[in-house]
């Protein structure tokens, strides 16, 4: 008995598409045709079909179906490989999962690691821009103290900051900047991560966080910032921005 390209297709479970394209990739041997052309599947090409589609429903990517069958290699040693890719697949799931547990319960910011919880909602979007920055060239210990002063709230001068309009005026930008002074040296005396560069995950740490602050801020906020800088460090403020703030 034979069978046409539909009726092999719905013996094995599987669509006409899905049989035209494993013999166009070389998994499932063209069959012989009749005189009129149309295609004479047999019990052995249904086999065929049925095993690809049983590697394939164990996640076995085709090309590997492909080479194990030229090979004549052991399809279990292969399905190992995909045991193990399937294995990471479910951990990379479970993370998910819990983050998404986590955001549901602390009600934080979906941009940004669950941890932060809510105290990340009173950020701006710059601020939030610059978290994910740091999460990429901070430490663990240094992000973890950073969630820290996240979530016990930040300052009114800080919230002030965050939210500082370009268009400030100048007594604004000098009394906001020393509200901001007198933070710096508090969170300095608390947290490691503040000018602690063992912290920094990323030799290019400096740089990178320069760059995003310079372009995530406004030209008032940068100035605040400056601004506090300096007097925490005893420095006369001259006017004007550095030029590796402004661009």
């Amino acid at each position: 008995m034979t069978w046409s390209t539909r009726e092999l297709a719905e013996l094995a479970g599987t669509t006409v598409k899905a049989v035209r394209h494993y013999h166009q990739v070389g998994l499932l041997e063209e069959p012989e045709r009749l005189a009129n052309g149309y295609k004479q599947y047999t019990a052995q090409h249904l086999v065929q079909l049925l095993q690809i589609r049983r590697l394939v429903d164990l996640g076995m990517p085709l090309a590997r179906i492909a080479q194990v069958r030229a090979e004549g290699d052991d399809p279990g040693r292969a399905l190992e490989m995909v045991e193990s890719e399937v294995m990471a697949t479910i951990e990379r799931l479970q993370r998910v999962h819990a983050e998404l547990a986590e955001f549901r319960r602390s009600g934080g910011s979906v941009d940004l690691p669950p941890e932060f919880g809510a105290g990340a909602n009173e950020l701006s979007p710059g601020d939030r821009a610059l978290l994910l920055v740091l999460s990429r060239v901070l430490t663990k210990t240094a992000m973890d103290e950073i969630r820290q002063m996240v979530n016990s709230g930040l300052s009114a001068a800080e919230r002030e900051l965050s939210w500082l309009p370009a268009d400030a005026d100048t007594a604004t930008k000098v009394r906001l900047a020393a509200d901001i002074a007198a933070v710096l040296r508090e969170r300095g005396d608390r947290y490691d991560w503040v000018g602690n560069p063992r912290l920094q995950a990323s030799d290019r740490a400096e740089s990178t966080v320069v760059k995003a602050v310079s372009e995530f801020y406004n030209l008032a906020q940068l100035e605040v910032l400056y601004r506090a800088h300096l007097l925490v460090t005893g420095q006369a403020y001259g006017d004007r921005l550095p030029a590796v703030l402004t661009g």
